[in-house]
């Protein structure tokens, strides 16, 4: 089989340790806050998520910048010229430019290295949705999948990664114009909790409303007795933004009404974050459909 690498962004919001464990490249997104411009790492060593959300929480705003063609050229190139061949998963199109410049880069030194491939596939993912895929692609690389194999996979899967989010603050999902000034007003008076979840070209898409936090938490894991494809046989994950506790809830209920025997909790990147704030909470599994 010939060698190659599967490269991601940091917008996977996988473990640093499971990084590791994967033999994954992770591309770290930028975001700036204040006067200084950060890299999200996975293993946070450029800031923590806590100290970022506190800053969040205490009303300064964060920014995002997409990578582009010039940066993930310089990304990618050095593993053609490195003798492997790479495949790139990257943060859903309809969030981010930074696929974009990918598929183009790839594109691009695919003409020039002749003897080397380059492919960049779309996750149409994000946050540990984003993460799931790519563990699922490079488990299967590890136990002998050539690339080509993969990236079908990949291609076959990825509307089966259901994303499914609620957040606390309606007043961050106003900033990044997901809902209206009038609707972020009555739902933080009425204490009304956006169900959402991502569509299949990739967007985030308002489902449902709920009446409390408890109550938007529940109906998330409710999803799964909806759209869970033999629950008790995968491994599900949750991410959230400095509520590790409610995270830690979501995780406990899969466990109890439906059998799953693993479940990844990490913390949701600044670049998500950034639109989200603080109090958001996500659980990710395989579906029938999203």
């Amino acid at each position: 089989m010939r060698d190659y690498v599967i490269v991601t962004d940091s917008s996977c919001d996988l473990p640093a340790k499971l990084v590791e464990e994967l033999e994954l490249q992770v591309v770290p997104l930028a975001f700036t806050l204040g006067e200084t411009t950060y890299r999200n790492y996975p293993d946070n060593r450029e800031m923590e998520p806590e100290a970022f959300y506190a800053r969040l929480a205490a009303g300064e705003m964060a920014t995002t910048t997409a990578v582009n063609v010039g940066q993930a050229m310089d990304i990618l190139e050095p593993i053609l010229q490195g003798g492997k061949d790479v495949l790139v998963l990257g943060f859903s199109s309809g969030l981010s430019a930074t696929f974009h410049s990918f598929q183009m880069a790839a594109a691009e030194l695919a003409d020039r290295y002749r003897q080397r491939r380059a492919y960049a596939v779309d996750t149409l993912c994000a946050s540990l949705g984003q993460g799931m895929l790519v563990a699922q692609a490079a488990r299967l690389r590890q136990q002998g999948m050539d690339m080509d194999q993969v990236r079908s996979w990949v291609l076959d899967n990825r509307l089966h990664q259901c994303h499914w989010f609620t957040v606390n603050d309606l007043n961050f999902l106003k900033r990044g114009g997901r809902v209206s000034a009038a609707t972020a007003l009555v739902g933080t008076m009425l204490q009304i909790k956006p169900v959402m979840h991502m569509d299949d070209a990739g967007h985030l898409i308002n489902m449902a409303k709920a009446r409390g936090r408890k109550a938007s938490l529940l109906e998330l894991v409710d999803k799964v007795r909806e759209l869970g494809t033999q629950p008790d046989q995968q491994t599900m994950y949750v991410s959230h933004s400095a509520c590790l506790e409610d995270a830690q809830f979501v995780a406990d209920e899969v466990k109890r009404r439906y059998g799953v025997k693993e479940v990844v909790i990490n913390s949701i990147g600044p670049v998500i974050g950034a639109h989200t704030g603080p109090g958001c909470v996500a659980l990710f599994f395989t579906g029938s459909k999203r």
